[in-house]
């Protein structure tokens, strides 16, 4: 079986590894011209795996323009495989597989359809989610659904570690699928229907946390938001930090105005250390955050910064 392989996000990876270590025919890989890839959260080099297992590589700005589709009717495939990859698949791309273009998508499906669903999951406080497996369509998110896989979203986990679980699910789905198909089988069944709204698309903006919110909020929202992702933010005196890592206190509600700095907490533990902040519902502890120059600072460092007791973090604008 001859497989076509379109990726940019590190998710795809291990689907990748395992699918070539089980000796499928993988005969090209499809990626985003590094500049642009460099731009994108959660993008990979794929270079280094392709030299491992012989596979011709190619950069593309627009998986959609003639030269792409070109190329990828040129490989003869009988399955495109599409991991962690931005832009909707036209029908010229589509065709060029002789069974189909598979992917993947971070959700129960038809649950969470849309932009960033990880994300979107982790900041509502959900605690269930998984990943999607499709037969690719011209709509968003679609296509029939071959597999899924669920896992749980516990109190302690980032968008990190959530795409640690999908990337491990892709590459369980996808050897699945590649079993079943050099068995004969091409499964797939039409998703349930749902009167859910596609998630929007995140903006760089939609970071701003709101101080005003109860803690545990503004605490999934940092967990959302951590690296690889661009991070959630706030302005403390005029300058802007990043807000890596935080942690809630039982506090009584109401113990000061939201974005009040309460000062700062430190503990044998260093990495409990840091600044205490007001919510609309108590106070939660910055444990790691960045400013503007790329300074990180956490632990000890961070709580013996002068951020005078009972000053006003303010939303950046």
């Amino acid at each position: 079986m001859r497989i076509g392989w379109v990726g940019v996000h590190s998710e795809g990876i291990p689907a990748l590894a395992a699918v070539c270590a089980a000796e499928y025919d993988v005969v090209g890989m499809l990626t985003l011209r590094r500049d642009k890839a460099e731009r994108r959260c959660g993008s990979a080099d794929y270079e280094t795996i392709c030299e491992d297992y012989d596979i011709p590589l190619h950069e593309v700005d627009n998986i959609n323009d003639e030269s792409s589709v070109t190329l990828l009717k040129s490989w003869n495939c009988d399955l495109l495989v599409v991991l962690g990859w931005g832009q909707i698949l036209g029908p010229d791309v589509l065709n060029t597989a002789r069974v189909g273009a598979v992917g993947a998508h971070a959700s129960l499906l038809p649950h969470n359809r849309g932009s960033a669903p990880v994300n979107w999951a982790i900041i509502r406080g959900e605690q269930q989610t998984g990943n999607s497996l499709i037969w690719l369509s011209e709509g968003v998110d679609t296509g029939e659904l071959i597999d899924q896989r669920a896992f749980p979203i516990t109190p302690y986990d980032t968008c990190s570690t959530i795409y640690d679980e999908v990337a491990a699910s892709n590459r369980d789905m996808l050897l699945d699928l590649c079993f079943r198909l050099e068995a004969g089988e091409r499964p797939g069944e039409p998703q349930p229907h749902s009167d859910e709204d596609a998630l929007p698309r995140r903006r760089p903006k939609d970071g701003l946390i709101d101080w005003n919110r109860r803690s545990k909020d503004i605490y999934n929202m940092v967990r959302a938001l951590t690296r690889p992702y661009p991070g959630a933010f706030a302005d403390l005196n005029g300058q802007t930090y990043h807000v890596w890592n935080t942690a809630m206190l039982p506090l009584p509600a109401a113990v000061a105005l939201p974005g009040t700095v309460l000062g700062s907490v430190c503990c044998p533990d260093s990495s409990a250390c840091g600044q205490l902040v007001a919510t609309k519902d108590g106070a939660i502890l910055l444990l790691e955050v960045e400013d503007k120059h790329g300074q990180v600072l956490r632990g000890r460092e961070l709580s013996e910064q002068n951020w005078t007791a009972r000053t006003r973090l303010r939303d950046a604008a």
